[in-house]
């Protein structure tokens, strides 16, 4: 009988030995990175399975699968014999901290890796070649850290890969031929500034906004251009210099004659009667149909016609093209009127029709080019410009689920309920685009957020648009943003201006109420009206019932609720940051 049971002491001491070295792994972590770690109750004879937040552990083994510590305030260094330790781990999330340094080589001791999320970080230095042994891997996040140095071929190896998000890195150099990575559905490496080279045709089926702010060309971005091998001759290339010249003179001239004699011409008539409503569109309440098929285009402007495309926008279509195309009001707005223009050839494009701007044409012009400049995943993306005599228009690109507003409210579509997770991840990607707002200068502000300036992708990512532009119009009555009660003229916006508004926006994303309509001279009453309820009747009482009966947690609805009216507090000093607010999200939608 002894023996036997001496046996069976001997099969279990792995299994206890094993979840003590687990421990001792997270103690060391506990020690280098201090944070929500600091709470464990690391008495002697605890277990990290019971009470460690962010720590889950297999109920069979009694190993440690998952360490999840999303925003808990990890500062420092991974330390080598800590997370490396945790041979059994499957799901690593350390997202939105403070954590620095390299990642440690021992991190490929754990083989049975499948999730790793280490965005918002600021990891650096080259990821190291032992990651690439993690051949069990699904879902990688580096994004927003500071790795370097070239993109790995060793990627190829990690065959199961369905998730890479490398953007917002210091990458450079090509991105290899990763031909086996045959189950990859999501990919983005934009904001890698140094990525150079041609997009692998394992990549081109992934949208122009995974590439953003990279050196790369091919599909879907613009094509590449193939430097020849046959150079010409020192007497061939002084020929072709002069030749351009005199032809860039002769041009000018013509261009300057013509400029002088159609200045005072009109670009775009009134509008013509003839409707047409193209099918399947989604439609406005009070929808009217304008069709500009008989404008004449008659100014001939600097550059061609004068329709300016930005970034590595291909120039598709002219703006007598445009002009001709038939298009649909989609609404008026505080700017002006938004179209959606058809062309014969399939392209959609919206096009925004400014009204009572101010400015000069050199001010307007410089305004526009830095509002091109200005790219984030969660920024609508300016397309191209037209600066004329008496009309202004900005065109962008569809979205094809419309705007936050319609989808709401239901503007002439059917009810879409979206989800808790769905809101979350639109109110993320609205304080998101601010916050980078922001980050470009202590002076920059959108000055005109709300519901129906922020569009909705096919996989519900939000786009914001109309930055910049609300220091364009003549009267700062005509913009009706979600006003903050201390701002007078919206044509001069502040930051803490913006975070009142998208503290608005995210009160309309919890409530399902609309704003618009109860704008009052001290700012919006949507704040007071949620204050008041919840006093009286509880939070449940104002919670978008779509929310409710789908059983949403609602906790986490009271704390998404409890970050929207930090943000609309009356007192612009007790408002947190537009970088505060994604931590906090980012924290609660996790």
């Amino acid at each position: 009988m002894s023996h036997h049971l001496f046996l069976l002491l001997l099969s279990l001491a792995p299994v206890f030995s094993d979840i003590a070295a687990d421990r001792s792994a997270l103690l060391r972590l506990r020690a280098a990175v201090g944070g929500q770690t600091l709470r464990w109750n690391t008495s002697a004879g605890s277990s990290p399975c019971n009470s460690w937040r962010g720590v889950v552990c297999n109920a069979t083994t009694d190993r440690v699968v998952e360490l999840r510590l999303p925003g808990s305030g990890l500062r420092g260094t991974l330390p080598p014999n800590s997370v490396g330790n945790l041979t059994e781990l499957r799901v690593l999330s350390l997202r939105n901290n403070a954590l620095s340094g390299q990642l440690p080589s021992d991190l490929a001791s754990c083989t049975q890796l499948e999730d790793i999320h280490l965005p918002g970080n600021s990891f650096s230095g080259e990821i190291p070649e032992s990651f690439f042994t993690l051949t069990n891997l699904l879902r990688v996040n580096f994004g927003g850290n500071r790795f370097s140095g070239n993109l790995s071929s060793n990627f190829d190896n990690l065959t199961n890969l369905r998730t890479l998000y490398l953007e917002n890195n210091q990458l450079t150099g090509p991105i290899p031929d990763w031909n086996n990575l045959m189950n990859l559905k999501n990919f983005n490496i934009s904001f890698n500034d140094n990525v150079t080279g041609s997009i692998p045709s394992i990549l081109k089926s992934f949208s122009d906004q995974s590439f953003l702010g990279t050196s790369l060309c091919g599909r879907p971005l613009a094509t590449c251009t193939s430097s020849g091998e046959n150079k010409l001759s020192d007497g061939a290339i002084a020929g072709i210099a002069i030749g351009s010249f005199v032809a860039l003179l002769i041009i000018l001239c013509i261009a300057f004659v013509l400029w002088k004699t159609y200045r005072s011409r009109k670009v775009l008539p009134q509008r013509s009667p003839a409707p047409r409503s193209p099918a399947g569109d989604i439609q406005n309440p009070n929808i009217e149909q304008y069709n500009w098929q008989y404008n004449e285009y008659s100014e001939t402007k600097k550059a061609g016609d004068g329709l300016v495309f930005l970034g590595k926008e291909e120039e598709v279509f002219s703006l007598q093209e445009l002009l001709s195309a038939s298009a649909e009001v989609m609404g008026k707005g505080t700017i002006g009127s938004t179209y959606k223009a058809y062309f014969e050839s399939g392209i959609q494009v919206v096009v925004k029709r400014l009204r009572n701007v101010s400015v000069p044409e050199a001010e307007f012009r410089a305004k526009i080019e830095e509002v091109g400049s200005l790219l984030h995943r969660n920024l609508e993306p300016l397309r191209g410009y037209f600066y004329g005599t008496e009309e202004k228009l900005l065109v962008y690109h569809p979205m094809p689920k419309g705007s936050l507003a319609a989808a709401l409210h239901s503007y002439g579509m059917k009810n879409q309920s979206l989800s808790l997770e769905t809101r979350c991840r639109i109110a993320v990607g609205v304080a998101s685009a601010i916050e980078y707002l922001h980050s470009v200068g202590s002076g920059t502000a959108h000055g005109n957020i709300r519901s129906s300036n922020v569009f909705i992708t096919e996989d519900y990512e939000a786009r914001v648009s109309e930055f910049g532009l609300a220091q364009l119009v003549t009267s700062s009555s005509s913009l009706n943003g979600y006003r903050a009660p201390e701002v007078l003229d919206t044509r001069v916006g502040s930051q803490k201006g913006d975070v009142y508004a998208l503290g608005v926006v995210l009160l309309e994303l919890l409530t399902g109420r609309e704003p618009d309509g109860i704008l009052t001279e001290e700012g919006v009453a949507l704040p007071d009206w949620v204050q008041t309820v919840v006093e009286e009747k509880g939070t449940a009482a104002v919670i978008d019932p779509s929310l409710l009966s789908r059983d949403e947690s609602e906790d986490q609805v009271v704390e998404l609720l409890l970050v929207a009216l930090s943000c609309t507090s009356r007192q612009p000093y007790g408002r947190p940051s537009a970088a505060d607010v994604v931590r906090r999200l980012r924290t609660i939608c996790d």
